[in-house]
């Protein structure tokens, strides 16, 4: 008798409860230390940036005790709470719609559109959301969208990690490779004292390479599946957004859905003039999106009691999702308890020094992607290390456009690698448990990684 096991992830919450547990310990033998900061204007807006050698230890840092630890998940919960309840209501907002069966008819008649060229689709979307993210650093912009093309995967034949992965992977590498992207491009090359969009040829051959990569991986994987359904990384996993493509096909696209149609367009480019011209957050996001929801069950008739009813239902659905953010925080709670995060930066940033360019380079690549991990932010990741990084850079030999390169791809990819980052709140919307997205990305993300460093040393030999 076979007795062999397969291989698995222990559950997310038991990765994340040991990540916050090594945090913990960490602040017992990491000594507590901090940067001096100043404010500076940067393209109109003031940031507060580190100043470089002004490192210094400090005694007001905190180790992790017991009660500490256990402590910091509700802590954890409370400075998560934004996101997650952008999760419940945009999950609630689409459960109602989904309800209405009004998205079923939507998706019917895109595919009788589409009919035998559905894997056109792909590209077009991913293509979509990648130069988005690429020329205006758009991320949160699309979580609204997310259910949408979960759907589309499942009504394709495939599954909902093939649709997920159409919306994250063109975000993800539309935000890493990117082009134009403000918020961390153009923050990084003004710290860094060099011209705004400069070492542009290199970025689109970048953007190119990796989105060509990316529908290669989305294929591949999708291909596997349709051969053998039992290969879905999704097998036993309950879906969100459950749909059969030849009855989605037979569904008539009545006023009604018309109607619903033309409110989710409304909504989208209305949240997308709000984001790009008039500074939107979380909060005007999730307000459109409730209010989307309600038109819709009005426009079919729904009463307030069954409103109200199957909005709960739709966030019941997504808890699970919803505590991996609130969850993750809690490994950065302890450390910026501690103080000691600062102290990890000073000490990663201080081994490159004296090192050949090369080894340099690949170093402080390592050390963005690292960091990325406690500071899940791209404008804050450039304003704590570009001023640290860029002359550093300078006394190893590495031009400033190197740098923010580095630093570009370590912020970006690693994205939708960490749990403190964005990769969470895209697995709690799309109801795709994170462990499942590790074993879909990882494989992925090596090959990404490999691909980084072929450009960043090609960029270090040729002087760039």
């Amino acid at each position: 008798m076979d007795t062999t096991k397969k291989k698995k992830l222990p559950h997310v919450f038991v990765i994340l409860f040991c990540l916050v547990a090594v945090a913990g310990i960490l602040t017992w033998i990491i000594p507590a230390g901090e940067f001096d900061y100043e404010a500076v204007d940067v393209n109109g807006t003031v940031r507060n940036l580190v100043i470089p050698g002004s490192y210094h230890y400090v005694e007001d840092g905190k180790p992790t005790n017991l009660l500490d630890f256990f402590g910091s998940f509700h802590r954890g919960l409370i400075s998560g709470a934004d996101v997650m309840m952008l999760i419940f209501i945009v999950n609630g907002a689409f459960s109602m719609v989904i309800k209405t069966g009004s998205f079923n008819a939507m998706m019917g008649a895109l595919l009788r559109k589409f009919d035998g060229k559905e894997k056109i689709l792909v590209p077009i979307f991913f293509l979509f959301f990648a130069i988005c993210a690429s020329l205006f650093g758009m991320w949160n912009d699309f979580n609204g969208l997310i259910p949408i093309m979960v759907g589309m995967g499942i009504a394709l034949g495939y599954d909902a990690m093939f649709g997920f992965s159409i919306v994250l992977l063109g975000i993800g590498v539309g935000f890493a490779a990117a082009l134009m992207n403000p918020y961390t491009i153009v923050i990084a090359q003004s710290i860094a004292g060099i011209p705004i969009y400069s070492g542009m040829g290199i970025r689109v051959a970048i953007f190119i390479l990796f989105s060509l990569v990316s529908l290669w991986w989305i294929f591949r994987y999708g291909k596997r599946i349709k051969a053998d359904p039992s290969k879905s990384l999704m097998a036993g996993e309950e879906s969100l957004f459950s749909f059969d493509k030849e009855e989605l096909k037979q569904l008539p696209m009545g006023k009604r859905e018309t109607a619903t149609l033309l409110v989710i367009l409304a909504c989208l480019v209305w949240i997308f003039y709000g984001f790009l011209k008039q500074g939107w957050g979380n909060t005007q996001l999730t307000g459109v999106f409730l209010l989307m929801g309600i038109v819709v069950a009005l426009i079919f008739g729904w009463s307030p009691d069954k409103i109200a009813v199957e909005f709960i239902n739709g966030c019941k659905d997504i808890v699970f999702g919803a505590m991996i953010v609130g969850v993750a925080k809690a490994v950065l709670i302890v450390m910026q308890d501690g103080k000691i995060i600062d102290t990890i930066i000073y000490f990663l940033s201080s081994q490159l020094d004296g090192l050949p360019p090369l080894i340099s380079a690949t170093g402080m690549l390592i050390i963005q992607t690292l960091i990325n991990f406690v500071i899940p932010s791209g404008s804050g990741q450039a304003a704590t290390i570009i001023p640290l990084m860029a002359p550093l850079g300078d006394l190893m030999g590495l031009t400033r456009e190197v740098t923010v390169l580095c630093f570009q791809f370590g912020d970006g990819f690693s994205n939708l690698l960490w749990p403190t980052a964005n990769i969470a709140i895209g697995c709690g919307i799309a109801g795709v448990p994170l462990n499942k997205w590790w074993k879909f990305f990882l494989p992925l993300f090596g090959l990404f990684f490999l691909l980084q460093l072929v450009f960043v040393w090609g960029a270090v030999m040729a002087g760039f």
